[in-house]
């Protein structure tokens, strides 16, 4: 598995959902997150995203909605090196504790990706 798009750069999505009625203190601990990563020296992006449905008429398929509302996050780091200093940070393990009763997954989905071409 390629975990890298481009000389040893790493990219995913995360995801997770919120329980009901929880969605905004889990939007409350991703932006205070997104601060600290963004900081990151190896960080290239952190984007957090709440999932929307499709908009009428776009013709797009969804799947079952979600107990509560859906989250994403980009993420980018520029090598291997610097993905393993984000994940041995200790603010994402505080992150993480906080964050795991409010989902309704056993912590975030991880999805590795890279550009084709």
């Amino acid at each position: 598995m390629s975990w890298s798009s481009d000389e040893g750069r790493v990219e995913l999505t995360a995801r997770f959902t919120a329980l009901p009625g929880r969605e905004e203190e889990v939007a409350h601990l991703l932006l205070a997150l997104t601060a600290k990563v963004r900081a990151e020296p190896g960080c290239l992006a952190f984007e957090p995203y709440r999932v929307e449905p499709a908009p009428p008429g776009s013709g797009a398929t969804a799947g079952p909605e979600p107990a509560g509302a859906g989250f994403v996050v980009q993420e980018a780091y520029r090598s291997h090196e610097a993905f393993a200093e984000h994940l041995a940070a200790e603010y994402g393990a505080e992150f993480n504790a906080a964050l795991g009763p409010l989902i309704v997954e056993d912590g975030s989905v991880l999805t590795f990706i890279a550009p084709i071409g």
